[in-house]
């Protein structure tokens, strides 16, 4: 079966004045465009190509790499807005649809979103959602306490940041326990930190418990070998120019601290924390 939407790796058939057709094991074809052919082939060679439908709504390969594809949440730019709903520029030469029914929020063009991109079911075309919430689920957990999981971060909320885990649940990442620069669609490792009776996760962007000591420490330690040795820090100092000097809380620096001057590789001055 040839997957609208994915990556299939399928035979060359025949070729044609068009292109390529290429074919499945169960008897499927597909057109690979000229312009797409590979310099070199052979009839019966399998090539690894992505199917979607052209301006047509024809089937079509190509060996272009798209920015989503079906089952994915991405960040996409988009590139026009008109009657029939909002356009993203995936990478290919046809835009990809985000119907207005599937917009949270009207989009508007030169903004970016996270969407999920499914298969339409009734006009069988490829289209995009940032209505995340239909396409994850929390009712059926897979994570657990401290497990290490991957996270897309969706949206800023009053309390915090919205994430995706693991492609599959919604969490959401405390305000006062974000210590770095972090944007709408970025991808980065996490921890669950706490799961509700609500089956709401709480989730960490740094190890728990005493695992953040020894990082911490170490990234002072790095810090002060790159400033000539001092930093104008120490324990009294305002949690606010903690986090924007160290991108970590007045907590997590005290504890770092504290490693580094029971090992004796710091003093701890009027004027700073100075290395030894």
């Amino acid at each position: 079966m040839i997957e609208l939407g994915k990556f299939n790796t399928l035979e060359i058939l025949r070729h044609t004045s068009v292109g390529l057709f290429l074919g499945d094991e169960e008897d499927n074809d597909i057109l690979l465009p000229n312009k797409y052919v590979p310099e070199t082939y052979e009839i019966g060679d399998k090539i690894e190509v992505f199917c979607y439908l052209d301006y047509d709504e024809r089937p079509v390969a190509t060996n272009l790499e798209p920015g989503i594809v079906v089952g994915e949440f991405q960040l996409l730019k988009v590139v026009d807005v008109n009657e029939f709903g909002a356009f993203l520029d995936w990478g290919l030469e046809k835009h990809l649809l985000v119907p207005f029914r599937e917009q949270r929020n009207k989009m508007q063009e030169g903004q970016w979103y996270v969407v999920y991109c499914y298969v339409d079911e009734k006009s069988n075309r490829l289209v995009a959602s940032n209505k995340l919430d239909k396409f994850i689920s929390n009712d059926e957990l897979t994570v657990r306490v401290r497990e290490k999981v991957d996270l897309i971060i969706t949206r800023q909320t009053d309390l915090g940041w919205e994430v995706i885990i693991n492609n599959k649940h919604k969490g959401l990442v405390y305000e006062n326990e974000v210590f770095k620069k972090i944007a709408i669609g970025d991808t980065m490792p996490g921890v669950i930190k706490a799961i509700r009776g609500d089956h709401k996760i709480d989730v960490s962007l740094q190890p728990l418990g005493e695992k953040i000591l020894e990082p911490a420490a170490n990234k002072i330690y790095e810090i002060l070998t790159v400033n000539g040795g001092f930093l104008p820090l120490h324990d009294k100092s305002n949690p606010e120019e903690i986090r924007a000097e160290l991108q970590m809380s007045k907590k997590t620096f005290k504890k770092g601290i504290g490693t580094l001057y029971k090992s004796r590789k710091i003093t701890i001055e009027s004027d700073g924390i100075h290395l030894i």
